[in-house]
């Protein structure tokens, strides 16, 4: 996720706004604190949130001693803790608050968030008011370059989607391109800029990050994550 990108948090919160909370500490550019989600099949997950002053947020988390899932947006935290009534994670992740859990609606961490979301206006939905997808890059296996895959439209999902899955994927395998494994690959520099509406050099936020949707999940792949989607959107 982005960082605030040159702000100190320590402005942005006051002592008093983020007094009790537990696990706090103050980065150079976020502040962290402990949070969690409650499933009533599985019990508490629990995680550290990090907040950054450009509003983006980011969830390591801790549920169990080997669970490696880190820089989980609240959605996607929500639903790895097994939450049965996902989608509202504003209420159903919540920071822990002089030994009561308060859900994460009720506090200022979200105020830059907020303000962020407000600005943009539905950022997370393109201009023709479809989820906004970021541009993926994909190795190829023969000359160890990166292609760009351009994720608009659901053909062009469906063509980064198979090549992630294929291991034996080549340059030559592009069907809307003519990129050979001789073509030069991208510079950083360019790689950087990947078609987020809220910032051009954006590693990753709530704008341009999409979990599941109808464009880049697909009913006829049988894929685990394929599988999940459509079983969850007919529930």
């Amino acid at each position: 996720m982005a960082s605030g990108q040159g702000k100190d948090v320590a402005f942005l919160f006051a002592d008093e706004e983020l007094s009790g909370m537990t696990g706090l500490k103050r980065g150079a550019d976020f502040v962290e604190v402990m949070c969690g989600c409650t499933s009533h099949r599985y019990g508490d997950a629990v995680g550290r949130l990090r907040v950054f002053a450009s509003g983006d947020l980011e969830i390591n988390c801790e549920c169990t001693p080997g669970c490696d899932e880190d820089k989980l947006t609240p959605a996607a935290f929500e639903k790895h803790s097994g939450r049965e009534t996902a989608r509202k994670w504003k209420n159903n992740v919540w920071i822990m608050v002089k030994g009561d859990k308060v859900p994460l609606s009720k506090t200022v961490l979200l105020k830059y968030y907020n303000q962020v979301s407000k600005a943009a206006n539905g950022s997370h939905k393109g201009p023709n008011g479809r989820p906004c997808h970021r541009d993926e890059f994909v190795c190829c296996k023969k000359c160890n370059k990166e292609r760009r895959f351009r994720l608009r439209s659901k053909e062009e999902c469906r063509n980064y989607h198979d090549a992630v899955r294929n291991p034996n994927w080549k340059c030559s395998d592009l069907t809307f391109d003519s990129v050979t494994c001789d073509d030069e690959d991208e510079r950083a520099s360019r790689k950087v800029l990947r078609g987020c509406s809220r910032s051009p050099s954006c590693r990753g936020c709530t704008t341009c990050v999409c979990f599941g949707c109808e464009i880049c999940r697909f009913s006829d792949c049988s894929c685990q994550t394929c599988v999940d989607f459509t079983c969850n959107s007919k529930s």
